[in-house]
């Protein structure tokens, strides 16, 4: 999660003018953060001027909406496809690449941003119905791959998915959440979960296993 809010248009090949309104509205959040952001913002940020965006989107709060769709698209994207030759090697390699640290993640600016944006979804339904489907995407995700783990006999039988995905996802929400407001590192939280997975989901008799 590539880590979904690196800049999702590096490789996009259209350049059209939708397009290009949502790769400056990436650049102008980076600069100004959501709260302070105007369309005005994002029109310095590209060729096309702030009547051409009016023209597309009639507001920030609908332009926003169309980023957020369109980050989600490009999340899925690049989630969707991460696995292991087992569930237990492909919840770690789908853990490590939704919570990428320095190499991957994207700058400061942006995902100071992307938390100010979490902070009014209480406020906003229209943004609390976005970030939903990126919750939900990833919970399921989880719980799809702890359940084929207890299917195949790697994770313990009594585990429940539905419980173990919610707490990953927790911790994964709050992970992002320590990166932005103390400028943790996601190591120490990678190794924590790693732990839980061994010692809590992954059948005992696997780990006893290894060598």
């Amino acid at each position: 999660m590539t880590n979904w809010l690196v800049s999702p248009f590096t490789d996009l090949m259209d350049n059209d003018t939708a397009t290009e309104i949502l790769e400056a509205t990436y650049k102008a959040i980076c600069q100004h953060g959501y709260a302070d952001l105007s369309l005005s913002d994002i029109a310095d940020e590209t060729d096309r001027s702030k009547a051409t965006i009016h023209y597309y989107y009639d507001s920030k709060e609908n332009l926003f909406s169309e980023f957020l769709d369109f980050l989600y698209d490009r999340y899925t994207e690049q989630l969707t496809p991460v696995e292991g030759s087992t569930p237990r090697e492909h919840l770690f390699t789908f853990l490590e690449t939704v919570l990428s640290d320095e190499h991957t993640a994207p700058g400061q600016e942006f995902r100071t941003a992307m938390l100010e944006v979490k902070a009014q979804a209480p406020y906003d339904d229209t943004i609390r119905t976005q970030l939903v489907k990126f919750d939900e995407f990833l919970f399921e995700q989880l719980r799809d791959i702890i359940t084929a783990g207890i299917a195949s006999g790697e994770f313990d039988d009594t585990v429940e998915p539905t419980v173990a995905a919610e707490f990953l996802v927790t911790a994964v929400t709050g992970a992002h959440t320590r990166r932005v407001a103390v400028d943790h590192s996601t190591d120490r939280l990678l190794r924590a979960m790693r732990w839980y997975i061994e010692t809590h989901i992954v059948d005992e008799r696997q780990s006893e296993d290894d060598p």
